[in-house]
């Protein structure tokens, strides 16, 4: 991770290509927090953005791993205890979420990043949790050596387009001011569909947090929208 020591956020696209059935592309303006897990409780560390409570752009614990609140231990301790049950006890480190805000209270986080460091520097893990529109999540833990490209096999339910086969690819770039992050899909080597999410992130501000909220407005509602909308194209 870069020596950013203080909540972020990202300002950037999302771009999503659909190879098989019928190829099918879109791409839309986003936002993006990257939060550093372990010293969210630092009001100096989170900027002016809402943790836990009401606001314009917020961050809520229960939006993430198995829904629990702070009062036990909040998203961070279901982290910890996922890398544990995957024999990864040395991410003890910083850990920076990547993920949507709340935007007006309103919620959906197609997928989000967390990158677990250890406690002397080094990238340990990287954990991708993925929702989907019915309510379900599913987290993919990838241990990190030489190499910031994974593969794992599909467990999860995502869309009626696709079936729960094949073989993800994530490919990451360091999270550095410039950032970029891919996943792919492929049944049976062949291609079925990328995504990309790319972006410039900057400090947490209340300037910064205005601009993302003037700029991208009810951003959750549109990317649910955008999912539904290109679900009925592809479907007709």
């Amino acid at each position: 991770m870069a020596q950013a020591s203080v909540a972020q956020i990202g300002f950037g696209q999302v771009r999503h290509t659909r190879v098989r059935p019928r190829r099918h592309a879109f791409a839309y303006d986003t936002v993006f927090l990257l939060l550093p897990m372990r010293r969210l409780g630092d009001p100096a560390a989170r900027g002016g953005l809402a943790v836990n409570r009401r606001g314009a752009l917020s961050f809520h614990d229960r939006d993430h791993g198995d829904g629990r609140g702070p009062e036990a231990g909040g998203a961070l301790a279901w982290l910890d205890a996922l890398l544990a049950s995957e024999g990864i006890t040395d991410a003890d480190g910083e850990v920076w979420l990547h993920t949507f805000p709340r935007v007006l209270g309103y919620v959906f986080k197609p997928v989000s990043f967390w990158y677990c460091h250890r406690a002397d520097g080094p990238l340990r893990a990287i954990v991708v949790e993925v929702n989907n529109t019915f309510g379900g999540r599913h987290s993919y833990v990838l241990p990190v050596g030489d190499s910031l490209a994974h593969s794992a096999p599909k467990h999860f339910f995502v869309s009626p387009f696709n079936a729960v086969e094949g073989h993800y690819t994530f490919n990451f770039t360091a999270p550095e001011e410039k950032m970029s992050l891919g996943i792919a899909l492929s049944v049976d080597d062949a291609p079925v569909l990328n995504a990309y999410v790319s972006g410039t992130r900057k400090p947490l501000t209340d300037a910064n947090l205005l601009r993302a909220f003037l700029g991208v407005p009810l951003l959750t509602l549109k990317v649910t929208a955008a999912i539904h909308l290109h679900a009925l194209k592809l479907w007709w």
